[in-house]
């Protein structure tokens, strides 16, 4: 209890004091995962609704491979981006492995089948009359997924939530491809990690705390756009 205790102190400290590295690792972790997400909503949204607004041979077998990349273990993610961005691997001539931009690449990937299986569910709710409707009264196809996109809102508001908390959080991924280089790449998850295995519980602690008041934050903000839109 009073390692716990400790902890909180110590988070309390290095907010109050606004220590440098603390804010520089903040920062980038939501630099990092904010331009993931926003990666993964750009194509989880596109694909998810393209899978969801038509009928083709093995969409069922597409639906069910989105849904199991929900599950999609970050180290094993880590894992192939690594040897894909090694000096020998197929892209290794960009040089970006042990780069923030890998990270940003590693999570996207562990986001977009997120966000694209909770779009599946959201757009294959609304009636399919609807569809109709819209176009009856003029719109193209494209003006009509757009209006069924804005249908849909509530339930992508939920995809970006789920997408950012599974990034926000994830360690295996940004250890492996990031490198936790000290003020490079280290974000908050990987800084919690290597605090922990230096014995450093006090500040692990923190690390977490804020952690978790960043990921609530953003939640907070989402979820406040989320409710009025409701609302209206």
């Amino acid at each position: 209890m009073d390692l716990i205790l400790e902890g909180i102190k110590k988070a309390f400290l290095l907010l109050v004091t606004l220590d440098r590295e603390v804010l520089d690792i903040t920062f980038l972790s939501l630099k990092v995962s904010g331009l993931a997400t926003i990666i993964s909503v750009f194509i989880g949204v596109s694909i998810g609704t393209v899978i969801a607004l038509n009928e083709f041979p093995g969409k069922r077998a597409a639906v069910s491979l989105v849904n199991t990349g929900m599950g999609l273990p970050p180290v094993v993610v880590g894992l192939f981006v690594t040897i894909f961005l090694w000096r020998n691997g197929p892209f290794g001539f960009l040089g970006i492995l042990y780069t923030p931009l890998a990270i940003i690449i590693a999570q996207s990937i562990i986001a977009t089948p997120i966000v694209m299986g909770i779009t599946v569910a959201a757009m294959q709710q609304l009636p399919k009359k609807l569809r109709l409707q819209i176009l009856a009264l003029g719109a193209t196809r494209l003006q009509m997924v757009w209006m069924l996109i804005k249908e849909a809102r509530l339930s992508l508001l939920a995809a970006i939530m789920a997408g950012f908390g599974g990034v926000i959080s994830e360690i295996g991924a940004s250890i492996m491809v990031g490198g936790n280089i000290k003020g490079y790449s280290r974000v908050l998850t990987t800084a919690t990690v290597m605090e922990t295995s230096r014995g450093n519980f006090d500040v692990a602690i923190a690390l977490s705390i804020i952690l978790l008041l960043l990921a609530y934050f953003i939640n907070l903000v989402l979820t406040h756009i989320q409710q009025r839109e409701r609302k209206q």
